[in-house]
């Protein structure tokens, strides 16, 4: 959790439950249910033991971690911890180059698969008469293309 207060640079709240193994229905929860765990649940009264806590955008824990039952953590959020934490690092803020970055999300559907042609196949290879379905090696034509599902030389 105070690694994801640090890297967000925000406040994060951890939840996590609290169960006592009488929390579930008789047989949900027993060595018959699950045999292997038999050794694990005699004798144990706390199936899941919290650990619920509040992080600051610096990574500080300021509430919690709570493993001793049942619980609301409370505690008091300095809003000004955000614009702080994010002057030795913001991720979207003044660390972000729009002038020469630009992220371009292409939300057309498309193939897994895409089949490329290389430029000298196009071009410097075109008229040699060859049918490019087996292994061919020709000194003035490199590269490999994938044509008809099978790789070759060119």
């Amino acid at each position: 959790m105070q690694h994801i207060a640090l890297e967000g640079r925000c406040f994060v709240l951890g939840c996590n439950q609290f169960n006592k193994y009488s929390d579930f229905p008789q047989g949900f929860i027993e060595p018959e249910f699950n045999p292997s765990r038999a050794d694990d649940i005699a004798g144990k009264e706390v199936f899941c033991r919290g650990g619920s806590l509040i992080v600051n955008p610096l990574g500080e824990i300021i509430a919690g971690p709570h493993f001793d039952g049942e619980t609301i953590l409370y505690a008091d959020l300095d809003l000004d911890d955000i614009p702080r934490a994010k002057m030795d690092f913001d991720a979207v803020g003044h660390y972000a180059r729009p002038d020469i970055f630009t992220l371009h999300v292409n939300e057309a559907p498309n193939q897994s698969v895409v089949q490329h042609t290389h430029p000298t196949t196009q071009q410097g290879c075109q008229g040699h008469g060859h049918q490019h379905h087996h292994h061919h090696h020709h000194s003035d034509c490199g590269g490999t293309r994938v044509s008809n599902n099978n790789a070759t030389e060119d």
